[in-house]
């Protein structure tokens, strides 16, 4: 593994959830088996919980959604890519494959960073 990776690379998942949700329940074992055998930050997200609303907007019909994204790890505040996404079912490898796409950085930009 490359260290840049380690440290600009890591993909950050973002589960998209709701309370009594059986799918929801099958995608996150999936997202957390994945994580057994390799690190991404992760965080889940209730929609139904207040100061969700924009999130249960885009989703409430579409629970579970998986959002991966790049997440930077400079001085300050880490940026975001833009997310790819899964929606509703999901194997342990498509997780793997998501995480893989999100984590792609160009080596020429790696040897760049400080």
């Amino acid at each position: 593994m490359f260290p840049t990776r380690t440290l600009f690379g890591r993909a950050r998942l973002t589960l998209f959830t709701r309370a009594g949700c059986g799918l929801c329940d099958t995608a996150k074992l999936a997202v957390l088996q994945v994580g057994k055998r390799r690190p991404f930050e992760y965080v889940e997200k209730d929609i139904m919980e207040s100061g969700n609303q924009p999130w249960k907007d885009a989703y409430e019909f579409d629970v579970p959604v998986l959002h991966a994204q790049s997440a930077e790890h400079g001085p300050g505040e880490a940026e975001l890519s833009d997310p790819r996404k899964l929606f509703h079912r999901w194997t342990e490898q498509d997780v793997e494959q998501l995480v893989n796409d999100a984590e792609k950085i160009d080596s020429s930009d790696s040897l760049t960073r400080p």
